[in-house]
């Protein structure tokens, strides 16, 4: 592990910040060094996957297409949103490849 100059005003913000100063982070990274187990000191709740971050944006479609794109989400249970997004998907993979 890394040696640094314990700064306690640095500790504070870093607290503030992200919910642990540096002498909980320090004792947490000694116990991942050791192996124990620290799932219970994790917020899986709050994790997330990287690269996985929303951003909104407005598209319009003609009636036609949504009332169409809504048949199908209705037809497989899911919304409208959620049609768009797997179709978006399917094709952007489809032109990756």
């Amino acid at each position: 592990m890394p040696n640094f100059e314990f700064d306690e005003n640095k500790s504070s913000i870093n607290k503030e910040k992200h919910g642990i100063d540096f002498l909980e982070a320090n004792e947490f990274d000694e116990k991942i060094d050791s192996g124990e187990d620290i799932s219970d000191l994790l917020f899986f709740s709050k994790s997330a996957k990287p690269g996985q971050n929303q951003k909104r944006i407005n598209v319009d479609f003609p009636v036609w297409m949504i009332n169409l794109m809504d048949m199908e989400a209705r037809r497989i249970g899911i919304t409208r949103q959620s049609i768009i997004k797997v179709w978006i998907a399917q094709k952007l993979k489809e032109t990756a490849q």
